[in-house]
């Protein structure tokens, strides 16, 4: 849990060796997850509090440099106000995005409980993919990663296309109920 806190030690290190630790049955597999999971949404609420307190003047200072404006970060907040939660959990299934979703979330000032809720159910399939998986390879728990990637990033993927798919439905009801 305490590894994970500290959310520049890659999840797809500690786990997979947890994992391990279940094999070798030092830990429990319950405990495990539980721990994971807590620490995977602990981690993330330093990057949001990051965005959320010294992002938003930094980008407003230093933006322009990157074509981002006032107008553009209010679009953003717009956005995350509407989508925030299926943001944050969808992200988490990204390798590379899993991180840096946080920073966004909080420089929109999305709810600080509803990004924990969706940080942590997002972690919960996550932490026990790759703790699971340390447990089956027992000694080879270093190659988890690898196979880890296979069944996560399928699932962000179509969990991303539904949400894609939610909104055009709505959208389109909305545009044919106008028509009316």
């Amino acid at each position: 849990m305490l590894a994970l806190t500290i959310e520049f030690v890659p999840a797809e290190i500690v786990l997979p060796l947890a994992g391990y630790w279940v094999y070798q049955g030092d830990m429990t597999l319950f405990g495990t997850v539980l721990a994971g999971t807590v620490g995977g949404t602990f981690g993330p609420l330093t990057l949001y509090a990051l965005g959320r307190f010294g992002g938003r003047p930094f980008i407003l200072k230093y933006g322009k440099y990157f074509f981002i404006n006032e107008e553009k970060l209010s679009k953003a907040d717009e956005f995350f106000e509407k989508n925030g939660g299926m943001v944050a959990f969808t992200a988490r299934f990204l390798p590379g995005v899993r991180t840096l979703i946080s920073i966004p979330c909080g420089m929109a000032k999305m709810n600080v409980w509803i990004f924990s809720i969706y940080t942590f159910l997002a972690m919960l399939p996550i932490t026990f993919i790759y703790v699971f998986l340390g447990l089956k390879l027992g000694d080879r728990w270093k190659d988890v990663g690898e196979l880890a990637n296979t069944y996560i990033l399928p699932i962000g993927i179509g969990v991303l296309v539904l949400f894609v798919l939610y909104k055009l439905i709505i959208k389109f009801r909305g545009n044919k109920a106008s028509v009316k």
